[in-house]
């Protein structure tokens, strides 16, 4: 098991890692400040799940082979900058609603289909894998046995850290979107910048070196 000395160094770590900006603030200030919080919850669950993913990867040593092939990087993460695309053309289109009541706004899409637009962001980025490779392992102590179990403790540390922080982004993405529901013309503007973060998260990811 983890010492409370390294959980709460690797908990405050993971803190500061989830205030710097990135792409998955900027993916979640987007759906938040377009589609409400709602949706930007169903979002950070999907996200979570990734990390999750990622840390029993990492814990069963799947992504020390993966970070080998030179290959499997550039797929996956082709694979991610195409689905960041297809976010960035679906935002582009999206219509504006105006709406009587602030707490209406553009149609919803399903729960499930919002947590699993996390999934696949979360996913499809390699670096967030090659990250926890690199990140995880240092704050394991194989002499207090279990090295799989603090592995996976260490990634639930950092779903509860970036939950916490990610949260407040979509509460304050959602009371801007409150005060622009009765804007069309806001609104498009907001589903332009969206438009506009996502492609720029694709060129990002396209250029990434492992």
């Amino acid at each position: 098991m983890l010492s409370p000395d390294t959980a709460l160094a690797f908990f405050s770590l993971s803190l500061l890692l989830a205030l710097a900006p990135g792409p998955d603030n900027l993916f979640l200030l987007m759906i938040s400040a377009s589609q409400g919080r709602r949706a930007g919850f169903a979002v950070l669950t999907g996200l979570m799940l990734g990390v999750l993913v990622h840390t029993l990867a990492v814990a069963l040593g799947l992504a020390a082979v993966f970070a080998a092939s030179a290959a499997a990087f550039t797929a996956l993460k082709l694979a991610g900058a195409a689905y960041l695309l297809y976010l960035a053309w679906g935002a582009w289109r999206a219509p504006a609603s105006v709406q009587a009541d602030t707490a209406g706004g553009a149609p919803q899409q399903s729960w499930w289909r919002l947590v699993g637009r996390g999934v696949v962001m979360n996913l499809t980025n390699p670096k967030v894998l090659l990250f926890f490779l690199a990140l995880l392992p240092q704050f394991v102590t194989p002499a207090r046995g279990g090295v799989v179990l603090q592995i996976v403790t260490l990634g639930l540390l950092f779903i509860a850290a970036g939950a916490l922080v990610f949260a407040a982004v979509i509460l304050a993405a959602d009371a801007l979107r409150a005060r622009l529901a009765r804007s069309a013309r806001a609104q498009r503007w907001l589903n332009r910048m969206a438009a506009l973060v996502f492609a720029g998260l694709a060129l990002r990811l396209m250029t990434a070196q492992r």
